[in-house]
C-alpha cells in the first residue's frame, strides 16, 4: 500500500511524529501527498513550538487565514531575526506617537489626529493619506485603544474622546484635569488613568465617571482583565507603595497589590493580559515581569532584563511563546522567547545622534511596526525565506 493510501487518521498519526524538515521533504514526494501535508492539521502541533505562528496553548488560532505551513516558514525568520527593514512614514516634527493594528489597518497617533492607513504587505511605504482621520483633541493624544465598534483615545487636554467607528458620532469623556495616560476598553468598559494622580471607570452609557479612584501617584498604565471583573494600575512609583495594583470593577476597591521589592521611580509604563492569570508589565526598571494571578500572595513567576539597561517604553506577546519589547534609546526593539532567559534578537531602529524611544509597538504574523519620534519603521519577516534541503 502506498503512503497516500492510507486511511487519513493513520496518516495523521504517522505524520505527528515529524519535524518541520521532515515535513516539507515529505511535500515534496508527489501532488497528493503536498496537498494533504498542507492541511493545517498536520502543521498545527508544530506550529505550537515555533514563535508568532498564532496558534495559542488553548487552541485558538489567531491568523486562521494564512496557511500554518506558510506561517512556520515566517517563524523562522522570527526565530532568526531575518527581515527586510522599511521606513513607511516620517514626519518632521518630534511626537509621541502610538499605533495599533486592525486587519489590513494601522492605526497611527500624530499630535492631536489619529490617521487610519491601509496596510500594502509589499510595499516599503503606507500611502501619503490616511483613508480616515479621528480628531477633536485639543492637544496631543496620549494614548488610544480600538473596539470592534469604536476607537477611544486619551489626550494632554485630559479629555477622552469616544468615536464611533460606524458614524461620524463622537462622545466627550470630562473628568481628569490633566493628561490622560493610558487607558483601557473592553465590553462597554472604559479605564483611564491620568497625570492628575486618579483612574476613572467609565461605561459608553454616560459621560461622566462612574467611579473615580485615588491613587495618590502619576497613573502611567492600566489593563483590563479578559473576565472583565478587575483592571490593574502601573504608577509612576514616587510613593512607598507598590506601582501595581489589582481592583475590582465593581467595588472599585483594590484587590491586591503585587510585588514588594519596587526601587522608588520605577514606574510601570506598559503592561499587557494573556490571559486571565498571566500578567506581564515593563516599565523603568528595565525588567519584563510575568505576574501569576491565580496563587496568593499573587507573585512575579519569571524576569527577564533589558541588556542595555535602558526603561522598557512597550511590549507585546504572541499568545504562546513570543515578547516583543521597546526600549528608551535608540530605537532598540527586542525579540524574546519565553524559554528563555536571554535575549532572542536584537533590532536597532534609530541611528540618529539624539535617540528615540520605541513609544510603541504591534506586529502581525509576519511585520513588525514600531513609531519612533519621527518615524514609523517596519520590519518585514516575509523577506529571504528559508530553503529546506
Amino acid at each position: 500500500m502506498l503512503l497516500s493510501q492510507l486511511p487519513e487518521d493513520v496518516l495523521y498519526h504517522i505524520l505527528s511524529y515529524l519535524d518541520y524538515k521532515s515535513l516539507c521533504r515529505l511535500s515534496q514526494v508527489c501532488k497528493s501527498v503536498y496537498l494533504f501535508v498542507s492541511r493545517d492539521a498536520v502543521w498545527r502541533k508544530v506550529a505550537q513550538e515555533f514563535l508568532n505562528t498564532g496558534i495559542c496553548p488553548n487552541g485558538t488560532d489567531i491568523y486562521p487565514h494564512i496557511p500554518l505551513k506558510e506561517r512556520v516558514k515566517t517563524a523562522h525568520n522570527w526565530y532568526d531575526g531575518v527581515c527586510k527593514r522599511a521606513v513607511p512614514l516620517k514626519w518632521k516634527t518630534k511626537l509621541l506617537p502610538w499605533l495599533q493594528l486592525d486587519g489590513d489597518a494601522l492605526f497611527l497617533s500624530q499630535a492631536a489626529d489619529i490617521g487610519a492607513y491601509h496596510l500594502h504587505q509589499d510595499s516599503r511605504r503606507l500611502q501619503r493619506y490616511p483613508f480616515e482621520v479621528y480628531s477633536g483633541h485639543k492637544g496631543d493624544v496620549c494614548r488610544f485603544v480600538l473596539t470592534a465598534s469604536h476607537l477611544i483615545s486619551g489626550g494632554s487636554d485630559g479629555k477622552i474622546l469616544v468615536h464611533s467607528r460606524m458614524n461620524d458620532m463622537l462622545m466627550e469623556l470630562s473628568g481628569h484635569n490633566q493628561e490622560v495616560n493610558c487607558l483601557d476598553s473592553k465590553d462597554k468598559l472604559i479605564i483611564s488613568g491620568s497625570r492628575d494622580q486618579t483612574a476613572r471607570i467609565w461605561t459608553l452609557t454616560s459621560c461622566r465617571p462612574r467611579d473615580t479612584i485615588p491613587l495618590y501617584d502619576r497613573v502611567w498604565s492600566v489593563a483590563i482583565s479578559p473576565t472583565v471583573s478587575s483592571f490593574v494600575t502601573g504608577t509612576a512609583c514616587c510613593e512607598n507603595v507598590s506601582p501595581l495594583r489589582i481592583w475590582d470593577v465593581e467595588r472599585a476597591e483594590c484587590v491586591c497589590s503585587l510585588g514588594s521589592q519596587f526601587r522608588r521611580g520605577a514606574g510601570v509604563l506598559d503592561m499587557v493580559f494573556e490571559s486571565p492569570f498571566q500578567l506581564f508589565t515593563c516599565g523603568y526598571d528595565t525588567f519584563i515581569r510575568l505576574w501569576d494571578l491565580r496563587v496568593s500572595p499573587r507573585k512575579c513567576v519569571t524576569e527577564w532584563e533589558e541588556p542595555h539597561d535602558s526603561a522598557l517604553y512597550c511590549i507585546q506577546t504572541d499568545g504562546n511563546h513570543m515578547i516583543a519589547s521597546g526600549s528608551s534609546y535608540y530605537g532598540v526593539v527586542r525579540l524574546w522567547d519565553k524559554r528563555q532567559t536571554e535575549c532572542l534578537q536584537f533590532f536597532q531602529l534609530s541611528s540618529d545622534p539624539v535617540s528615540s524611544p520605541v513609544y510603541c509597538l504591534r506586529f502581525s504574523s509576519s511585520h513588525l511596526y514600531a513609531a519612533l519620534a519621527t518615524a514609523l519603521h517596519s520590519l518585514d519577516f516575509r523577506r529571504s525565506p528559508i530553503h529546506i534541503r
